[in-house]
């Protein structure tokens, strides 16, 4: 395959290979864009905004619905494509090509859906004789980041609001996963968005990420990805706009009350769906003191009933997406027994497949606690009372989701009023997530909201406009 430009598909001497994360094997080789494309780029958006400036916003819808309507039509080729190139479960892929039509159905109906607002000038004394109102403009060009582990629902809700909102947009997707972006741009110039409106630059992060992040062109940056990188972009990227999402060590809490088959039904969904590589996956597990033990009698053999493979086979889950994110993680796991964690189930790591691990006992200091894991891997403390929850739930740098299972309504409100989060999930665990909902998380988790509606509101501006007369 090769990167987009300008509505033209690009060839480059420097290759990247594209790996199945399960056996290594080449999926496709695809070219590395350079900091001078990247001023190609630019300079093709500038056009773009003229272009994508032009069309009305029944126009822009009928675009991202045409969008919508092929990637349904080529559900299966993105679904090959995602698991081929993450490691995701094939039925994992399918049901994230099922979302991301969602995602731009929800974008073209948002387009319709730009408000604004008449401005009461007459509220002040010397307003008397004006009136006016308020609009939402486009933002202008803007970049886009996005990781390996949603090749297309997360490249969705960046490029469909984006063009919902009017702005021209430069896509650099995960070198990783790159091969499912470049799909998706396909669709969008079939579904008739205009040449200049979208280019794709996969690369290096700290070539093409860095170009792109600090080009002067470039109004606003939205990235998904790990703290650590969202916090050189917010230093590289100067008077920018900024929408990130940098994930989290979500806590999912199971209070006495609970329906523990439910609960523990779901934390095992929550926890190891996509091989804990979501960044909403549960990863702190905290469960009352009297029903603990019931608990793990409950939770420890649906642990054990997973079957660890390929995606394409009858494994619940699929590979990590590296040799070395799962080096990276059995240290961790490692760090966390050598200082006093107990291992209650799984732990054992063969090349990208990665036992679903249980860990109890570990310290709150441990990196396996405190950091994202990005892995399957949850860990299952034990607590008293709700004030005692609640302090765990916010023992943490991140805010991204929570879940709590109770039956309580009156608990259910002190989570509510009481988790630092950014969204709370009663009776269910953190790894939900609607699309149309405003996403994203407080403290260290990220800045701004995602979600059609939301994302659209990051993406404009206001201009205000006054009416002598």
């Amino acid at each position: 395959m090769r990167i987009l430009i300008a509505g033209k598909w690009i060839d480059r001497k420097e290759k990247i290979e594209v790996k199945n994360p399960f056996n290594d094997k080449t999926v496709d080789t695809i070219p590395l864009a350079t900091p001078e494309d990247i001023d190609r780029a630019v300079d093709s958006a500038k056009l773009g905004l003229k272009e994508i400036g032009e069309l009305s916003s029944y126009e822009r819808y009928e675009i991202l619905f045409r969008t919508a309507n092929l990637i349904e039509e080529r559900c299966d080729e993105f679904a090959k494509t995602i698991a081929l190139e993450s490691g995701k479960r094939i039925e994992e892929a399918s049901t994230e090509v099922a979302r991301a039509v969602q995602t731009f159905t929800l974008s073209a109906e948002e387009s319709k859906r730009i408000y604004g607002e008449t401005i009461p000038y007459d509220s002040v004394p010397y307003g008397k004789s004006k009136y006016g109102f308020y609009i939402r403009v486009p933002v202008g060009i803007i970049a886009a980041i996005t990781p390996f582990n949603f090749p297309l629902n997360l490249v969705a809700h960046k490029v469909g609001p984006a063009i919902a909102a009017a702005n021209a947009i430069i896509l650099k997707p995960s070198s990783i996963t790159p091969l499912t972006a470049l799909l998706l741009g396909k669709a969008l110039l079939d579904a008739g968005l205009p040449k200049n409106v979208l280019s794709i630059v996969p690369g290096p992060g700290k070539i093409v990420g860095d170009s792109l992040v600090s080009h002067e062109g470039i109004r606003m940056i939205t990235f998904t990805g790990s703290l650590d990188i969202a916090k050189r972009i917010t230093k590289m990227a100067g008077f920018k706009k900024i929408l990130i999402e940098a994930g989290s060590n979500s806590a999912c809490v199971v209070m006495d009350d609970a329906d523990l088959e439910i609960a523990s039904t779901r934390i095992v969904k929550g926890a190891f769906a996509l091989a804990g590589q979501v960044c909403i996956s549960v990863q702190r597990a905290f469960v009352q003191s009297d029903v603990f033990d019931k608990f793990l009698d409950t939770f420890i053999p649906k642990v054990n009933a997973l079957k660890v493979g390929d995606q394409f086979g009858d494994a619940d889950i699929g590979p990590m997406i590296s040799k070395d994110a799962a080096s990276r993680a059995r240290e961790w796991v490692d760090e966390a027994i050598s200082e006093g964690a107990k291992i209650l189930t799984g732990g054992k790591v063969q090349d990208t497949l990665f036992e679903p691990t249980v860990l109890t006992n570990v310290p709150r200091d441990a990196k396996i606690y405190r950091e994202e894991a990005f892995a399957p891997v949850v860990t299952v403390e034990k607590f008293d009372t709700i004030d005692a929850a609640i302090e765990l739930v916010n023992d943490t740098k991140y805010g991204l989701q929570a879940g709590i299972f109770t039956k309580d309504l009156g608990i259910a409100k002190q989570a509510i009023d009481k988790f630092d989060v950014g969204g709370i999930e009663v009776g269910d665990v953190p790894t939900f997530r609607a699309d149309p909902m405003p996403y994203g998380g407080m403290k260290f988790s990220g800045l701004g909201r995602e979600g059609p509606k939301f994302t659209i509101e990051e993406m404009t501006e206001i201009k205000a406009i006054c009416i002598e007369g």
